[in-house]
């Protein structure tokens, strides 16, 4: 069981239970943790890409992507489009797989805490102000971010040799971290259509008492700004060749 496919599944498996985790710990009445606000959050959806990146290099992915819109950066940057269907299905089923784990996890308190919308929430994204387009921009932007400042980070013109040997997932969950304090508060940061895609299908299968709608509406905005900021910022890299 290593393999750059099953790299991916775990990875993106770990990074969406602690993530959507810490969103259940601040959102679900009965938790030590809750009301814990946006500064928790966005530190534990940080600490979530670490973990998720240090899983998914020891079994056998050793770019991690864990997201979408980062394996068709590197497939725009590289020419190399061949890996897309299978990576992509790694990730949206680890997604599905981690969302899955919270509901288990969080047993009990899905009863206790009465606002549908709040439980969706913890699954997956929404616009603070509905604005489709802008809404788009917002989440492509924020992709576009992640995946030039990644590219940065392993580049020859920040050093030679990129970054000293473990740091680089440090380097990373700091950059999500940042893209959560300084862009997260318009959509809520999906930044990776599986992390949406996946816990909102979760969402929807699972008997997760009082859940209310998906919001199947919105759904779009997260697939179509995150990858469209994805495929922008791979033409980037693949000009200006870092």
């Amino acid at each position: 069981m290593h393999s750059v496919w099953f790299g991916e599944f775990l990875g993106t498996l770990v990074l969406v239970l602690l993530g959507n985790g810490v969103g259940a710990n601040v959102t679900l009445r009965k938790s030590y943790a809750a009301d814990a606000g946006w500064m928790v959050i966005t530190t534990g959806w940080a600490l979530g890409v670490l973990c998720g990146v240090l899983v998914a290099q020891a079994f056998g992915s050793p770019g991690a992507n864990l997201n979408p819109a980062i394996t068709l950066a590197s497939a725009v940057s590289s020419g190399n489009y061949a890996n897309l269907p299978s990576m992509w299905l790694a990730q949206l089923l680890g997604a599905m797989g981690g969302a899955s784990l919270v509901a288990l996890h969080f047993g009990p308190h899905w009863k206790l805490s009465p606002d549908p919308a709040a439980k969706l929430g913890i699954f997956c994204t929404n616009a603070a102000v509905r604005s489709p387009l802008f809404n788009i921009i917002s989440e492509a932007l924020g992709t576009a971010v992640l995946v030039v400042v990644a590219g940065a980070i392993g580049s020859h013109g920040v050093s030679a040799t990129g970054p000293a040997g473990g740091v680089g997932p440090w380097l990373v969950a700091s950059l999500v971290w940042g893209i959560g304090l300084s862009l997260g508060g318009t959509t809520g940061y999906a930044i990776n259509p599986a992390r949406d895609l996946g816990p909102r299908i979760a969402h929807a299968l699972l008997p997760i008492p009082g859940k209310g709608g998906s919001n199947w509406s919105y759904a779009p905005i997260p697939i179509i700004g995150d990858l469209a900021g994805g495929a922008l910022a791979g033409l980037l890299l693949h000009y200006a060749r870092l």
